[in-house]
C-alpha cells in the first residue's frame, strides 16, 4: 500500500494545484518529471470533473485517483496504488483539506498560492503524507481491525489445537476400550488356561 502523490486544489475550469507533496523514487530518474505531470494532469481533470460536495475515485492503470471537492471549492485529490484502503484515503484529504484552511484563512488567499509558496507553510502536508503511508498505522480504524484479524488468527489456532487434542484424547479412549476388552479376553484365556492345570 502506498501513497504516491497528495494535492490540494482549488476547482473550477481549470483547477489549479496550490499545495503538493509526492514520492516518485520508485520510478526512473528520467521518468519521474513525465510522471509527475501526468499525475497533475489527472488531478486537475478529475477534480473539473468532479461536483461540489462530492467524492470520486477512478482508476488508471496500477494507480486509484480519490477526489473529493468541498462546497467550498477546496478540492484534494490522492493518487495511490490499489490496495490503498478507499476510507482512508477519503480520511487523509479530508484531514488535509481541514489542515489547509486552518493555515490559509481567509479562502480568499487561496487563489495566489502556488505549490512552491504553500508547502514550506503548511508542512501537515508532508507529515501526513509520511504518516499514512501505513495506513494500518495511521488510521485508528485500520488499527482495531488489524488487531482483530490477527487475534481471530491466534484464536483459530488456539481452536484447532484443542480439536487436535480431543481428537488425540478419543483415540486414547478408543485404544483403552480397546485394551480394556483385550485385558478381558486376555484374562478369560488365562483362566481358562490356568483352571484345566491347576491341582485339584
Amino acid at each position: 500500500m502506498k501513497i504516491f502523490s497528495i494535492l490540494v486544489l482549488t476547482g473550477g475550469k481549470p483547477a489549479e494545484i496550490r499545495a503538493s507533496e509526492s514520492d516518485l523514487s520508485q520510478f526512473g530518474f528520467f521518468q519521474r518529471g513525465s510522471v509527475q505531470e501526468f499525475m497533475n494532469f489527472t488531478a486537475k481533470t478529475l477534480v473539473e470533473r468532479t461536483g461540489s460536495g462530492q467524492r470520486q475515485s477512478v482508476e488508471q492503470d496500477e494507480f486509484m485517483v480519490h477526489c473529493y471537492v468541498r462546497p467550498d471549492n477546496l478540492a484534494g485529490v490522492i493518487i495511490t496504488d490499489r490496495e490503498y484502503p478507499l476510507r482512508v484515503a477519503f480520511t487523509l484529504i479530508s484531514k488535509i483539506l481541514d489542515d489547509f484552511t486552518a493555515t490559509f484563512t481567509p479562502a480568499t488567499t487561496w487563489a495566489t498560492l502556488t505549490p512552491n509558496a504553500a508547502n514550506p507553510a503548511f508542512p501537515q502536508l508532508k507529515e501526513q503524507f509520511v504518516k499514512y503511508q501505513d495506513p494500518h498505522s495511521a488510521d485508528s480504524l485500520m488499527k482495531v481491525q488489524k488487531e482483530l484479524d490477527e487475534t481471530k488468527v491466534i484464536l483459530h489456532k488456539t481452536i484447532e489445537s484443542v480439536l487436535e487434542r480431543e481428537e488425540k484424547l478419543d483415540a486414547l479412549v478408543e485404544r483403552s476400550n480397546a485394551l480394556s476388552m483385550q485385558t478381558k479376553a486376555f484374562y478369560k484365556t488365562a483362566k481358562k488356561t490356568n483352571s484345566c492345570c491347576s491341582l485339584m
